[in-house]
């Protein structure tokens, strides 16, 4: 049986997959740096990194990044109502670091009235009609 030859692809032009791929990889950046702007001090929780980064729904990928990222301040994202979602050694080290930093906690969460950061509003473009 004979292969069809695939017929080069004009320029300018990318296939679903190469497209879906430069989308993900351009939610990643945007999740990272809504991490990298939460600063030293506060906290914030995935759901609210998700919506910062314009995937609002999307706090599992959130997680998703803080595991695969590389240096980022993961010990400042929390779950809803400012607690601690790791388990075990790693909720022990993320709560040290929270200290540090002088994030204060009430019981086993976060004080979130006085350390939760808070996003600055989306601009949203108004369109004319």
């Amino acid at each position: 049986m004979r292969r069809k030859s695939k017929k080069p692809r004009p320029l300018g032009r990318t296939n679903s997959s190469e497209q879906s791929r430069d989308r993900s990889l351009q939610v990643h950046l945007q999740i990272e740096a809504a991490i990298r702007r939460i600063p030293k001090g506060k906290v914030s929780t995935y759901g609210a990194v998700a919506r910062a980064a314009g995937v609002s729904g999307a706090a599992r990928l959130v997680a998703r990044v803080l595991h695969r990222g590389f240096e980022l301040p993961w010990q400042r994202v929390l779950g809803a109502g400012g607690e601690i979602k790791l388990r075990g050694d790693h909720a022990i080290e993320q709560r040290l670091r929270l200290e540090a930093e002088g994030v204060r906690f009430r019981g086993r969460k976060v004080d979130m009235k006085t350390c939760e950061y808070k996003f600055a509003p989306a601009k949203v473009k108004k369109v004319e009609r």
